[in-house]
């Protein structure tokens, strides 16, 4: 019966060093996320004064934001992540008059 009972004890022990040790093994791979609007510079390099919408959603697709009480103005984000690691972002602002492309301002922010 002692005998029994050291096995059980030892098999316990075994069993949480095991689930210790899970818990602090690194990450074998974290997936990579892309979010939003993917636009590379190509895309950018396309867009031209005086668009109109419809020329600019099969450019750079549809806005990720429009605001409803700003219709003139279209918004795009992008992000690449993979965990905490963020490798890209980017947030462009297109703002229409009297429904043509007037301008817009570009944002990219890179990290590693």
């Amino acid at each position: 019966k002692k005998k029994f009972m050291n096995s059980i004890f030892n098999l316990i022990i075994i069993l949480l060093v095991i689930l210790l040790q899970s818990c602090s093994l690194p990450k074998v791979y974290e997936v990579i996320i892309s979010q939003g609007n993917l636009i590379d510079e190509e895309m950018m390099s396309k867009l031209e004064v005086g668009m109109s919408p419809s020329q600019v959603k099969y450019v750079l697709g549809t806005p990720l934001l429009t605001d409803t009480f700003s219709p003139d103005r279209w918004d795009y984000y992008t992000a690449v992540s993979q965990g905490d690691i963020k490798f890209t972002e980017k947030k462009v602002a297109l703002f229409f008059v009297e429904n043509k492309l007037d301008r817009w301002e570009e944002e990219t922010l890179n990290r590693n």
